[in-house]
Protein backbone atom coordinates (compact mmCIF):
# COMPACT_ATOMS: atom_id res chain seq x y z
CA UNK A 1 0.00 0.00 0.00
CA UNK A 2 2.99 2.60 1.08
CA UNK A 3 4.38 1.52 -2.52
CA UNK A 4 1.57 2.36 -4.40
CA UNK A 5 0.36 5.61 -2.94
CA UNK A 6 3.93 7.07 -3.16
CA UNK A 7 3.79 5.83 -6.92
CA UNK A 8 0.43 7.88 -7.57
CA UNK A 9 1.44 10.76 -5.27
CA UNK A 10 4.70 11.22 -7.43
CA UNK A 11 2.78 11.10 -10.38
CA UNK A 12 -0.16 13.55 -9.87
CA UNK A 13 2.75 16.34 -7.86
CA UNK A 14 4.25 15.89 -11.42
CA UNK A 15 1.70 15.94 -13.78
CA UNK A 16 0.23 18.55 -11.33
CA UNK A 17 3.14 20.88 -11.78
CA UNK A 18 3.44 20.49 -15.08
CA UNK A 19 -0.24 21.24 -15.71
CA UNK A 20 -0.13 24.14 -13.41
CA UNK A 21 2.89 25.22 -15.09
CA UNK A 22 1.17 25.14 -18.34
CA UNK A 23 -2.12 26.54 -17.47
CA UNK A 24 -0.06 29.71 -15.59
CA UNK A 25 1.71 30.30 -18.67
CA UNK A 26 -0.96 30.62 -20.98
CA UNK A 27 -3.10 33.05 -18.58
CA UNK A 28 0.03 34.75 -18.51
CA UNK A 29 0.47 34.76 -22.11
CA UNK A 30 -3.30 36.36 -22.61
CA UNK A 31 -2.52 39.03 -20.02
CA UNK A 32 0.61 39.77 -21.03
CA UNK A 33 -0.26 40.28 -24.83
CA UNK A 34 -3.01 42.38 -23.75
CA UNK A 35 -1.68 44.68 -21.31
CA UNK A 36 1.83 44.85 -21.54
CA UNK A 37 3.44 43.58 -24.91
CA UNK A 38 2.33 46.15 -27.29
CA UNK A 39 3.37 48.82 -24.83
CA UNK A 40 7.21 47.04 -24.91
CA UNK A 41 7.52 46.28 -28.27
CA UNK A 42 6.71 49.76 -28.92
CA UNK A 43 9.28 50.62 -26.44
CA UNK A 44 6.78 52.48 -24.31
CA UNK A 45 7.92 50.78 -21.09
CA UNK A 46 11.39 49.14 -19.15
CA UNK A 47 12.14 45.19 -19.60
CA UNK A 48 12.04 46.12 -15.70
CA UNK A 49 8.62 46.98 -15.32
CA UNK A 50 7.54 44.02 -17.68
CA UNK A 51 9.22 41.81 -14.77
CA UNK A 52 7.72 43.37 -11.82
CA UNK A 53 4.23 42.43 -13.80
CA UNK A 54 5.11 39.00 -14.60
CA UNK A 55 5.71 38.73 -10.77
CA UNK A 56 2.87 40.57 -9.73
CA UNK A 57 0.67 38.74 -12.10
CA UNK A 58 1.71 34.97 -11.24
CA UNK A 59 -0.13 34.76 -8.28
CA UNK A 60 -3.82 35.99 -10.00
CA UNK A 61 -3.68 33.87 -12.50
CA UNK A 62 -2.55 30.59 -9.78
CA UNK A 63 -6.01 31.36 -8.65
CA UNK A 64 -7.61 29.88 -11.71
CA UNK A 65 -4.22 27.38 -12.38
CA UNK A 66 -4.52 25.38 -9.67
CA UNK A 67 -7.52 23.63 -9.84
CA UNK A 68 -7.35 23.43 -13.68
CA UNK A 69 -3.74 21.87 -12.85
CA UNK A 70 -4.82 19.56 -10.43
CA UNK A 71 -8.12 18.26 -12.01
CA UNK A 72 -5.60 17.81 -15.40
CA UNK A 73 -3.64 15.49 -13.75
CA UNK A 74 -5.99 13.58 -12.22
CA UNK A 75 -7.78 12.77 -15.09
CA UNK A 76 -4.56 12.19 -17.26
CA UNK A 77 -2.95 9.85 -14.16
CA UNK A 78 -5.61 7.46 -13.25
CA UNK A 79 -6.50 7.12 -17.15
CA UNK A 80 -3.27 6.18 -17.89
CA UNK A 81 -3.45 3.75 -14.11
CA UNK A 82 -6.56 2.28 -15.56
CA UNK A 83 -5.37 1.77 -19.32
CA UNK A 84 -2.50 -0.05 -18.10
CA UNK A 85 -4.25 -2.22 -16.00
CA UNK A 86 -2.52 -1.16 -12.54
CA UNK A 87 -6.05 -0.70 -11.12
CA UNK A 88 -6.69 -4.15 -11.90
CA UNK A 89 -3.89 -5.60 -10.41
CA UNK A 90 -4.59 -3.47 -7.50
CA UNK A 91 -7.51 -4.92 -6.96
CA UNK A 92 -6.41 -8.17 -7.39
CA UNK A 93 -4.18 -7.83 -4.63
CA UNK A 94 -7.12 -6.99 -2.36
CA UNK A 95 -6.80 -3.22 -2.64
CA UNK A 96 -10.37 -1.44 -2.78
CA UNK A 97 -10.03 2.31 -4.96
CA UNK A 98 -11.16 3.68 -2.06
CA UNK A 99 -7.73 3.03 0.05
CA UNK A 100 -5.58 3.95 -3.08
CA UNK A 101 -6.87 7.25 -3.61
CA UNK A 102 -7.41 8.31 -0.09
CA UNK A 103 -3.84 10.42 -0.03
CA UNK A 104 -4.78 11.60 -3.13
CA UNK A 105 -7.75 13.58 -1.75
CA UNK A 106 -5.44 14.60 1.08
CA UNK A 107 -3.46 16.19 -0.92
CA UNK A 108 -6.09 17.96 -2.89
CA UNK A 109 -7.31 19.12 0.59
CA UNK A 110 -4.05 20.17 1.22
CA UNK A 111 -4.47 22.37 -2.34
CA UNK A 112 -7.40 23.89 -1.02
CA UNK A 113 -5.41 25.08 1.75
CA UNK A 114 -2.88 26.76 -0.81
CA UNK A 115 -5.39 28.02 -2.86
CA UNK A 116 -7.17 29.61 0.15
CA UNK A 117 -4.24 31.44 1.19
CA UNK A 118 -4.16 32.95 -2.84
CA UNK A 119 -7.80 33.22 -3.37
CA UNK A 120 -8.64 35.14 0.00
CA UNK A 121 -5.09 37.00 0.23
CA UNK A 122 -2.28 36.79 -2.14
CA UNK A 123 -4.41 37.16 -5.54
CA UNK A 124 -6.08 40.13 -4.81
CA UNK A 125 -3.02 41.97 -3.52
CA UNK A 126 -0.85 41.11 -6.32
CA UNK A 127 -4.12 42.05 -8.38
CA UNK A 128 -4.17 45.85 -7.07
CA UNK A 129 -0.48 46.05 -7.02
CA UNK A 130 -0.73 45.22 -10.39
CA UNK A 131 -3.06 47.92 -11.76
CA UNK A 132 -1.02 50.12 -10.06
CA UNK A 133 1.92 49.20 -11.60
CA UNK A 134 0.28 49.93 -14.75
CA UNK A 135 0.24 53.73 -13.88
CA UNK A 136 3.52 53.79 -14.06
CA UNK A 137 3.80 52.47 -18.06
CA UNK A 138 2.09 55.58 -18.33
CA UNK A 139 4.63 57.58 -17.03
CA UNK A 140 7.54 56.80 -19.27
CA UNK A 141 5.24 57.82 -22.27
CA UNK A 142 7.04 60.23 -24.09
CA UNK A 143 6.63 62.48 -27.29
CA UNK A 144 8.78 60.20 -29.12
CA UNK A 145 7.50 57.24 -28.12
CA UNK A 146 3.82 57.16 -28.69
CA UNK A 147 3.93 54.14 -30.71
CA UNK A 148 1.94 54.68 -34.22
CA UNK A 149 -0.66 52.67 -35.44
CA UNK A 150 -1.91 51.13 -32.13
CA UNK A 151 -4.73 52.01 -30.02
CA UNK A 152 -2.90 53.45 -26.79
CA UNK A 153 -5.03 53.47 -23.44
CA UNK A 154 -4.61 56.61 -20.62
CA UNK A 155 -6.50 56.49 -17.51
CA UNK A 156 -8.74 59.60 -19.10
CA UNK A 157 -8.97 59.09 -22.91
CA UNK A 158 -7.39 56.96 -25.97
CA UNK A 159 -5.38 57.85 -28.28
CA UNK A 160 -4.59 56.54 -31.74
CA UNK A 161 -1.90 58.13 -34.67
CA UNK A 162 -0.84 56.87 -37.97
CA UNK A 163 2.29 58.63 -37.93
CA UNK A 164 4.41 59.92 -35.42
CA UNK A 165 7.54 61.57 -36.78
CA UNK A 166 9.32 62.77 -33.40
CA UNK A 167 5.98 64.58 -32.06
CA UNK A 168 4.53 65.76 -35.19
CA UNK A 169 1.47 63.51 -35.57
CA UNK A 170 -0.78 62.34 -38.40
CA UNK A 171 -4.13 60.82 -38.36
CA UNK A 172 -4.90 61.32 -34.60
CA UNK A 173 -8.00 60.38 -33.21
CA UNK A 174 -8.86 60.71 -29.75
CA UNK A 175 -11.64 59.70 -27.33
CA UNK A 176 -12.32 61.24 -24.13
CA UNK A 177 -15.56 61.71 -21.66
CA UNK A 178 -16.35 65.34 -20.95
CA UNK A 179 -16.10 66.50 -17.54
CA UNK A 180 -19.26 67.09 -15.71
CA UNK A 181 -21.99 65.95 -18.61
CA UNK A 182 -19.97 62.50 -19.13
CA UNK A 183 -20.50 62.67 -22.58
CA UNK A 184 -18.00 61.17 -24.97
CA UNK A 185 -15.84 63.19 -26.85
CA UNK A 186 -14.28 62.02 -30.11
CA UNK A 187 -12.02 64.10 -31.81
CA UNK A 188 -10.06 63.47 -35.55
CA UNK A 189 -6.96 65.93 -36.71
CA UNK A 190 -5.47 65.80 -39.74
CA UNK A 191 -2.26 66.37 -38.14
CA UNK A 192 -0.99 67.77 -35.00
CA UNK A 193 1.75 67.71 -32.44
CA UNK A 194 2.64 66.62 -29.26
CA UNK A 195 4.99 68.04 -26.77
CA UNK A 196 6.19 67.28 -23.36
CA UNK A 197 5.81 69.81 -20.63
CA UNK A 198 8.67 69.26 -17.78
CA UNK A 199 7.34 71.59 -15.82
CA UNK A 200 4.13 70.54 -15.23
CA UNK A 201 5.01 66.89 -16.01
CA UNK A 202 2.13 66.55 -19.22
CA UNK A 203 1.97 65.66 -22.25
CA UNK A 204 0.12 68.28 -24.43
CA UNK A 205 -2.02 67.33 -28.11
CA UNK A 206 -1.95 70.82 -30.39
CA UNK A 207 -4.49 69.62 -32.86
CA UNK A 208 -4.29 71.64 -36.13
CA UNK A 209 -8.17 71.82 -37.73
CA UNK A 210 -9.71 69.14 -35.37
CA UNK A 211 -13.19 68.04 -35.93
CA UNK A 212 -15.08 66.97 -32.75
CA UNK A 213 -17.98 64.79 -32.07
CA UNK A 214 -20.04 65.17 -28.80
CA UNK A 215 -21.60 61.91 -28.02
CA UNK A 216 -24.89 62.10 -25.98
CA UNK A 217 -27.94 63.38 -25.56
CA UNK A 218 -27.44 65.73 -28.18
CA UNK A 219 -25.09 64.51 -30.45
CA UNK A 220 -23.34 67.26 -32.42
CA UNK A 221 -20.26 68.08 -34.46
CA UNK A 222 -17.86 71.42 -33.74
CA UNK A 223 -14.70 72.66 -35.41
CA UNK A 224 -11.85 74.60 -34.20
CA UNK A 225 -8.74 76.17 -35.30
CA UNK A 226 -6.63 74.20 -32.79
CA UNK A 227 -7.24 72.19 -29.86
CA UNK A 228 -4.70 71.91 -27.33
CA UNK A 229 -5.42 69.05 -24.49
CA UNK A 230 -2.61 68.28 -21.67
CA UNK A 231 -2.56 65.00 -20.18
CA UNK A 232 -1.09 64.72 -16.16
CA UNK A 233 1.20 61.78 -16.32
CA UNK A 234 1.83 62.38 -12.29
CA UNK A 235 -1.60 61.37 -11.70
CA UNK A 236 -1.00 58.26 -13.28
CA UNK A 237 2.07 57.76 -11.16
CA UNK A 238 1.39 59.03 -7.74
CA UNK A 239 -2.32 58.03 -7.30
CA UNK A 240 -2.86 54.26 -6.88
CA UNK A 241 -6.19 52.32 -7.61
CA UNK A 242 -8.72 51.61 -4.61
CA UNK A 243 -8.86 48.28 -4.94
CA UNK A 244 -12.73 47.48 -6.27
CA UNK A 245 -14.69 44.65 -4.63
CA UNK A 246 -13.63 41.79 -6.85
CA UNK A 247 -10.10 43.06 -6.35
CA UNK A 248 -10.15 43.30 -1.88
CA UNK A 249 -8.59 40.62 0.00
CA UNK A 250 -11.01 38.69 2.09
CA UNK A 251 -10.11 40.44 4.98
CA UNK A 252 -10.47 43.92 3.23
CA UNK A 253 -13.94 42.56 2.60
CA UNK A 254 -14.70 41.61 6.00
CA UNK A 255 -14.24 45.11 7.19
CA UNK A 256 -15.76 46.52 4.40
CA UNK A 257 -18.54 43.99 4.74
CA UNK A 258 -18.98 45.46 9.04
CA UNK A 259 -18.87 49.07 7.92
CA UNK A 260 -22.29 48.41 4.93
CA UNK A 261 -23.66 46.92 8.27
CA UNK A 262 -23.23 49.71 10.61
CA UNK A 263 -24.57 52.00 8.16
CA UNK A 264 -27.41 50.00 6.91
CA UNK A 265 -28.30 49.72 11.36
CA UNK A 266 -28.11 53.73 11.42
CA UNK A 267 -29.77 54.89 8.15
CA UNK A 268 -32.94 55.80 9.89
CA UNK A 269 -31.30 57.87 12.67
CA UNK A 270 -28.80 59.74 10.27
CA UNK A 271 -29.64 63.24 9.60
CA UNK A 272 -28.20 64.80 6.31
CA UNK A 273 -29.55 68.28 6.73
CA UNK A 274 -32.45 68.26 4.60
CA UNK A 275 -35.39 70.90 5.41
CA UNK A 276 -37.98 68.30 3.81
CA UNK A 277 -39.39 65.45 5.67
CA UNK A 278 -40.35 64.19 2.33
CA UNK A 279 -36.59 65.01 0.74
CA UNK A 280 -35.30 63.58 3.38
CA UNK A 281 -37.04 59.89 3.27
CA UNK A 282 -36.00 60.39 -0.11
CA UNK A 283 -32.61 60.73 0.32
CA UNK A 284 -32.70 57.72 2.89
CA UNK A 285 -33.90 55.92 0.68
CA UNK A 286 -31.96 56.14 -2.17
CA UNK A 287 -28.71 55.56 0.37
CA UNK A 288 -30.52 52.54 2.40
CA UNK A 289 -30.62 50.58 -1.51
CA UNK A 290 -27.33 51.68 -2.55
CA UNK A 291 -25.72 50.57 1.14
CA UNK A 292 -27.88 46.96 0.33
CA UNK A 293 -26.17 46.35 -2.80
CA UNK A 294 -23.01 47.05 -1.76
CA UNK A 295 -23.59 44.34 1.15
CA UNK A 296 -24.97 42.40 -0.52
CA UNK A 297 -21.91 42.09 -3.17
CA UNK A 298 -19.35 41.80 -0.98
CA UNK A 299 -21.35 39.06 0.53
CA UNK A 300 -21.20 37.56 -2.24
CA UNK A 301 -17.71 37.94 -3.24
CA UNK A 302 -16.86 36.49 -0.02
CA UNK A 303 -18.16 33.79 -0.47
CA UNK A 304 -17.06 33.12 -3.57
CA UNK A 305 -13.03 33.34 -2.60
CA UNK A 306 -14.06 31.07 -0.57
CA UNK A 307 -16.21 28.56 -2.29
CA UNK A 308 -13.27 28.70 -4.87
CA UNK A 309 -10.66 27.45 -2.58
CA UNK A 310 -12.47 24.23 -2.24
CA UNK A 311 -12.44 23.74 -6.02
CA UNK A 312 -8.86 21.33 -5.72
CA UNK A 313 -11.10 18.85 -3.35
CA UNK A 314 -14.10 18.79 -6.10
CA UNK A 315 -11.96 18.58 -9.03
CA UNK A 316 -10.21 15.83 -7.82
CA UNK A 317 -13.16 13.46 -6.52
CA UNK A 318 -15.05 13.71 -10.10
CA UNK A 319 -11.26 13.48 -11.50
CA UNK A 320 -10.72 10.07 -10.21
CA UNK A 321 -12.94 8.26 -11.29
CA UNK A 322 -13.57 9.79 -14.78
CA UNK A 323 -10.19 9.14 -15.22
CA UNK A 324 -10.70 5.34 -14.60
CA UNK A 325 -13.95 5.46 -16.97
CA UNK A 326 -12.39 7.14 -19.84
CA UNK A 327 -9.72 4.19 -19.44
CA UNK A 328 -7.56 6.19 -22.01
CA UNK A 329 -3.87 6.88 -22.10
CA UNK A 330 -3.77 10.23 -24.52
CA UNK A 331 -3.45 13.37 -23.12
CA UNK A 332 -6.03 14.63 -25.13
CA UNK A 333 -8.76 12.90 -23.72
CA UNK A 334 -8.18 14.16 -20.30
CA UNK A 335 -7.92 17.58 -21.27
CA UNK A 336 -10.68 17.73 -22.98
CA UNK A 337 -13.16 16.71 -20.15
CA UNK A 338 -10.79 18.98 -17.87
CA UNK A 339 -11.41 22.06 -19.90
CA UNK A 340 -15.04 20.96 -20.29
CA UNK A 341 -15.44 20.46 -16.41
CA UNK A 342 -13.97 23.71 -15.88
CA UNK A 343 -16.26 25.75 -18.29
CA UNK A 344 -19.64 24.09 -15.98
CA UNK A 345 -17.89 25.49 -12.86
CA UNK A 346 -17.10 28.91 -14.16
CA UNK A 347 -20.32 29.01 -15.30
CA UNK A 348 -21.60 29.02 -12.06
CA UNK A 349 -19.27 31.22 -10.72
CA UNK A 350 -20.14 34.16 -13.43
CA UNK A 351 -23.48 33.37 -12.86
CA UNK A 352 -23.27 34.20 -9.30
CA UNK A 353 -21.25 37.32 -10.19
CA UNK A 354 -23.40 38.20 -12.65
CA UNK A 355 -26.43 38.34 -9.84
CA UNK A 356 -24.28 39.28 -7.29
CA UNK A 357 -25.93 42.86 -7.22
CA UNK A 358 -28.93 41.62 -7.09
CA UNK A 359 -29.36 40.50 -2.84
CA UNK A 360 -33.28 38.87 -3.60
CA UNK A 361 -31.15 36.09 -5.64
CA UNK A 362 -28.98 35.09 -2.91
CA UNK A 363 -25.45 34.60 -5.52
CA UNK A 364 -23.51 33.48 -2.38
CA UNK A 365 -25.62 29.90 -2.92
CA UNK A 366 -24.98 29.76 -6.51
CA UNK A 367 -21.34 29.81 -5.88
CA UNK A 368 -21.43 26.79 -3.70
CA UNK A 369 -23.99 24.88 -6.23
CA UNK A 370 -20.24 23.75 -8.53
CA UNK A 371 -18.99 22.18 -5.78
CA UNK A 372 -21.64 20.49 -3.96
CA UNK A 373 -22.64 19.04 -7.30
CA UNK A 374 -19.16 17.93 -8.23
CA UNK A 375 -18.52 16.52 -4.58
CA UNK A 376 -21.83 14.05 -5.12
CA UNK A 377 -21.22 13.34 -8.29
CA UNK A 378 -17.77 12.31 -8.00
CA UNK A 379 -18.84 10.39 -4.04
CA UNK A 380 -21.35 8.33 -6.17
CA UNK A 381 -19.41 8.13 -9.28
CA UNK A 382 -16.17 6.79 -7.07
CA UNK A 383 -18.88 4.67 -4.68
CA UNK A 384 -19.40 2.60 -8.02
CA UNK A 385 -15.82 2.57 -9.47
CA UNK A 386 -15.22 1.44 -6.43
CA UNK A 387 -17.47 -1.79 -6.33
CA UNK A 388 -16.56 -2.51 -10.05
CA UNK A 389 -20.09 -0.76 -11.33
Amino acid sequence: MKTLHLYLLRQILATTLLTVAVFTFVLLLVNLMRDILPLLVAGQVSFKLVVQAVGLLIPWVLVFALPMGLLTATLLVFGRFSADQELTAARAGGISLVALVTPILLLSLTACGLSAWINLELGPASRVAYVNLKGQFISQLTANSLPAGQLVYFPTFTVLVEKNDHGALTEVNLDFQRKGTGDLIRVHAPSGRLWEDNTNHTLVFDLDEPRTMTLGAHPHFDAARSWPYPFDLSSATNKNVTPSISDMTFWQLQDRYQFTGRQLENTNMTDIGTNSVADFQATQAVLRKATLLEHARIRSEMHRQVAFSFACFSFTLIGVPLGIRVHRRETNIGIVIALLLVVVYYVFIMLGQSLSGRPGFHSEIIFWLPNFLFQIIGGALLWRANRGI
